[in-house]
């Protein structure tokens, strides 16, 4: 497509206010190409194998595993902040409260939208919620569409400048702009695959999908080895086990902290260009045992 130098400055303008907003990376993927993604084509057709109890809280009226687009979306932001290992509490859930993380995330949707809404009241934005299930798009896909990365063996999302170690949101847009990716970037190719060899509950170990069967070539983990089953019983125990500890910037009373385990993130030998992380020194909020 010729795109028209208005298009190509208002993606420019859109992804650096991403930026200044608190995105540490930006990027726009077309709505679609995003419509025959991997994940989008995949998912729903999966093998009970893809169903867990985070899966089954659908709120779309859709088919298990099935993207809600509006008619109007035509173009993705995707945005991601960094989570190295010594930020762990990004992603805490303390009770109820929502991770920080997640809350940088939403402000900096919010910030999006209401700049493009002031600036250009004629595009319509969407943000997105994280789970498909409540509204949400396949994120790694629309990364991945948008150049800030690729799919690892890991099943993660790789960027060439953190790693795995980021977390993601995204907006759609009513406007067609020109989009940023994907990227020619693989540091997966000659891995040994530690990430496999260190999950807890082995999600890795064994081949659910071949492409002989569902008639795919981009599989979970590449190989079709990613068991989400395994991976979100792991979970459910990070939630089953979560101690009572006293955070003093929610409550004086103890909570449940839960710590979702991020192993296959943490044993990636590809560290990003940015990614100064120091192993097991961690800064932590002022948590106390009950």
């Amino acid at each position: 497509m010729n795109w028209s130098e208005e298009q190509k400055s208002l993606a420019e303008e859109l992804l650096e206010k991403a930026k200044e907003f608190g995105a540490d990376l930006a990027g726009l993927a077309s709505v679609a190409r995003l419509k025959n993604s991997p994940s989008e084509q995949l998912f729903p057709n999966m093998k009970d194998h893809a169903r867990d109890h985070f899966a089954e809280q659908i709120t779309t009226g859709l088919a298990h595993g099935a993207v809600k687009w509006e008619p109007e979306e035509k173009t993705v932001l995707v945005f991601a902040v960094s989570h190295p290992e010594e930020k762990p509490e990004l992603d805490w859930w303390c009770g109820e409260i929502n991770p920080p993380g997640n809350k940088l995330l939403a402000q900096i949707s919010a910030k999006l939208k209401q700049y493009i809404e002031e600036h250009y009241p004629d595009i319509r934005v969407y943000p997105k919620p994280y789970h498909v299930e409540k509204g949400g798009i396949y994120l790694k896909d629309a990364a991945v569409e948008a150049g800030l990365g690729c799919i690892g063996r890991n099943n993660l999302l790789i960027t060439p400048e953190y790693g795995a170690e980021v977390r993601l949101r995204a907006i759609a847009l009513s406007r067609e702009l020109p989009p940023s990716g994907p990227l020619e970037f693989d540091p997966c190719r000659e891995c040994g695959r530690p990430c496999a060899a260190a999950c807890p509950k082995d999600a890795f170990s064994q081949v659910i999908y071949t492409r002989e069967e569902t008639g795919f070539s981009c599989l979970p983990a590449r190989e079709g080895d990613y068991y989400r089953k395994r991976c979100a019983l792991e979970m459910e125990e990070n939630e089953k086990n979560a101690p009572m500890e006293q955070v003093l910037e929610y409550s004086k009373e103890p909570m449940p902290v839960i710590r979702y385990c991020r192993t296959c993130e943490f044993s990636c030998r590809y560290q990003g260009t940015r990614g100064q992380h120091t192993r097991g020194q961690q800064k932590e909020l002022q948590m106390k045992p009950e």
